[in-house]
């Protein structure tokens, strides 16, 4: 936007960008996983209302600046997915004024999920079994509480597609509906929260520990681990499946990493660390995000790392000191 001289600037647009950045950035993230993405994306669905304004500068820019920005991120999800991603793939991490300044911006939002709930990593996840097409429809639809005619005009289709695609796309969410927590327990301040919090303050302290025994207590049996070092740094190509298994691979993570400067966040809308290492390694991640998902019974069941460089952009350091 700065680098526009002011006569080029369409009317309104300024004022747009204003109005609607957080919104577009919140769909694109939705869209994507990806928050360095999703800058990328805001910034070019501005770029293009500079070149190739929509004719009718009379009407309201929103319902154009939607289209544009769903669009660009259906194309960027496309590309993604047609290439060979290094091991799992896992969301960007993002820390909570990236989406409780959006819930202010969209507080008439009442969709069959709620804002915060479609930004936690079961719900991305669960996303990406949907096609872009889908995923697009779903968000809209579901989180956003689009109309199928308001969907239909987003997207460039008709509104029985957006009906029939939408019914599809629900279909192929009902695995995560099923095991979703209750609303009100994920948030921040509710008892999963609490649970999880207590579980990664209790995982550090065994990993600090060494006691391999002890840390396999802490997993379920059917433990999984996920590591997304995007081909940048050492991480395990594939899941890493079972509690033994999961324990001893993270034991000796720590052991060849030395123990980082750590914080407890909220990401995501769930406890999370955030980790840093003064003296890295060669292929040792820099920073990275741990996260956790709980068994019924209360032990980890999910363990998930992020490393790679580009989903950390959105996260400010650790403190100096450890916590």
């Amino acid at each position: 936007m700065s680098a526009a001289s002011p006569a080029a600037v369409p009317d309104g647009l300024r004022e747009a960008f204003r109005d609607h950045q957080r919104l577009l950035w919140g769909l694109c993230y939705r869209m994507t996983g990806c928050a360095a993405d999703s800058d990328d994306l805001v910034q070019d669905t501005f770029q293009r209302a500079l070149e190739r304004p929509p004719r009718d500068l009379e009407r309201p820019w929103r319902p154009w600046l939607v289209r544009v920005a769903m669009n660009l991120s259906r194309d960027r999800l496309r590309q993604r997915r047609r290439r060979d991603y290094p091991g799992p793939w896992l969301p960007s991490p993002i820390e909570p004024p990236a989406y409780e300044i959006e819930r202010e911006d969209a507080a008439t939002t009442a969709g069959r999920y709620d804002l915060l709930e479609s930004v936690s990593f079961a719900f991305l996840l669960a996303l990406e079994q949907l096609s872009p097409q889908r995923r697009a429809v779903l968000l809209l639809g579901d989180v956003f509480d689009y109309s199928a005619r308001e969907t239909a005009e987003a997207l460039g289709m008709s509104e029985a597609n957006a009906r029939t695609t939408l019914h599809r796309a629900r279909k192929q969410m009902a695995a995560y509906e099923r095991a979703a927590p209750d609303t009100a327990e994920a948030r921040p301040g509710g008892d999963l929260a609490a649970a999880t919090r207590t579980m990664l303050t209790q995982l550090l302290a065994t990993l600090a520990s060494g006691d391999v025994a002890a840390l396999a207590r802490l997993l379920a049996a059917d433990a999984r681990l996920l590591s997304d070092g995007g081909g940048e740094f050492a991480a395990a190509r594939n899941p890493v499946l079972g509690a033994d298994k999961v324990a001893r691979l993270l034991l000796g993570l720590a052991n060849k990493g030395g123990w980082p400067r750590i914080d407890l966040r909220t990401l995501n809308g769930q406890p999370a660390v955030v980790g840093a290492f003064a003296s890295p390694r060669p292929r040792i991640a820099p920073r990275f995000v741990l996260r956790i998902e709980l068994a019924a019974d209360g032990r980890i069941r999910e363990i998930h790392q992020v490393l790679a460089s580009r989903k950390l952009t959105a996260l400010s350091e650790p403190p100096t000191r450890a916590v």
